[in-house]
């Protein structure tokens, strides 16, 4: 790493011109180079071991309303100073309308402010997260601030319930047959190995005593953030995890009350994610629990769930073969078109992809009036090779993404642009404003 300049009485040292040429004349960086490879171009894609599904509109609709959950977040310095200290905004929300309401807007010619505000209602969360030289109230370290200000955040309360009892709901599967234990891989205060955490021993605060040290471990530690911070480098590591395990735990949270008063409505709610039904990094863990509440439902319930993407490799090469879909067709991804095609490496039946962070398989869907949509559907387990029986009510899921379907941008649908719209913080003029208001508000 070259030298800064960081008074200007001296240059800053830049990099040398010439030492490429080591690189390129060392023999063992041209036989690493030679055995790589890349993903096929759209041109060298075949589809004929790869059936296209026809894709039919249900006739009768069960679908009465739509919910759909995203996040955004924004990243701030608080302190430019030696030493910097940054923090984070974050911004939930579940964005809720009736399929009605979207029926009769596209039949007017015209749309009245009043009836565009019907899909607009929503229900937003704040989270404040220290990620750099910062502490909250009396913890001694970020890490442990960090795993604080999570814990405070879950036991909020949403619609009278709070977060961290479905979170507890959740992990010990108390919808069905209960979970006694749940093996945490890390004890966030003496780092003592597997620490088994009893639903019996679990206060009325959701937090529960280590066996090793005695101290306190929260129930939202089973996330494992506390892993991915450095007290001294700090969480910015953290952020994607937190937000895409929040939207999910939201999704759970709205099903648990669902099913706590009226469990029929199950059957006529469409939830939509913003992007694929899984976890990742720190918090892939939690894939687990969410296929099996996602089992129980299949096999006790009606659930209708889609992760819809809107960047990434699956969503290029969508892009790419889109002419070579009809319209009016799914293609399903299996795990050797997922490494023929898409990501670089061999199909291995016995590693599955997404076999420790998805609970669902992914799908491309071309509508009939051309739009192209990667999506995920919820499953019972990973599968090598899923077949249309393996994706429940993937027809009803479908005939909804094709009605909300809209102009304002590239395959957007209105229920995930509208959420993004109002949860989203964007760089100008939110990030300077948070950090003026963090800037004044925080205690020197």
């Amino acid at each position: 790493m070259a030298y800064a300049s960081k008074y200007g009485r001296w240059p800053a040292e830049y990099a040398s011109k010439s030492a490429h040429s080591q690189v390129v004349n060392d023999p063992a960086v041209r036989v690493f180079l030679e055995k790589c490879s890349l993903p096929k171009r759209a041109d060298e894609v075949s589809l004929s071991e790869h059936a296209e599904l026809p894709f039919e509109p249900v006739a009768d609709n069960p679908i009465r309303h739509i919910i759909a959950i995203d996040g955004g977040y924004d990243e701030v310095m608080v302190r430019s100073e030696f030493p910097s200290s940054t923090m984070c905004f974050f911004q939930f929300g579940a964005l809720i309308f009736s399929v009605e309401d979207l029926e009769d807007l596209e039949e007017q010619p015209f749309i009245d402010p009043d009836d565009m505000s019907k899909l607009k209602r929503i229900q937003r969360l704040k989270l404040v997260l220290p990620i750099r030289n910062i502490t909250l109230g009396d913890e001694s370290t970020l890490t442990d601030s960090v795993r604080l200000a999570v814990h405070d955040f879950f036991r909020q309360k949403v619609d009278e319930e709070r977060l961290a009892d479905t979170l507890r709901w959740f992990v010990f599967q108390e919808y069905g047959p209960k979970v006694s234990e749940w093996t945490l891989a890390s004890c966030p205060i003496c780092d003592a190995r597997n620490v088994q955490l009893q639903r019996s021993q679990m206060t009325a605060n959701h937090t529960f005593p280590c066996d090793s040290c005695g101290g306190e471990i929260y129930l939202t530690d089973v996330f494992r953030l506390h892993e991915a911070v450095d007290d001294e480098l700090g969480a910015g590591g953290i952020l994607g995890y937190v937000t895409t395990t929040v939207e999910q735990i939201i999704l759970v949270h709205l099903i648990r009350l669902i099913l706590k008063t009226k469990p029929t409505l199950l059957g006529q709610v469409l939830f939509i994610k913003d992007g694929p039904l899984a976890f990742f990094g720190q918090t892939a863990n939690m894939h687990g629990p969410m296929r099996e509440l996602v089992r129980h439902l299949l096999d006790h319930n009606t659930l209708y769930l889609a992760g819809l993407e809107k960047s990434g490799s699956f969503v290029e090469h969508a892009d790419e073969i889109t002419g070579k879909l009809d319209p009016g067709t799914v293609l399903i991804f299996d795990n050797d078109y997922i490494y023929r095609y898409i990501l670089p490496g061999k199909a291995d039946p016995t590693n599955l992809y997404g076999r420790t962070t998805y609970y669902g398989n992914k799908l491309i869907f071309k509508t009939r009036g051309g739009r192209v949509y990667v999506i995920s559907v919820p499953t019972r387990e990973i599968l090598a090779h899923p077949g249309e029986d393996d994706l429940k009510n993937l027809p009803e899921i479908l005939t909804n993404i094709e009605k909300l379907q809209c102009d304002m941008y590239d395959n957007a649908l209105v229920p995930v642009a509208l959420a993004n719209k109002l949860v989203s913080l964007a760089n100008h003029p939110s990030s300077r404003i948070l950090q003026k208001f963090a800037t004044k508000t925080i205690r020197r």
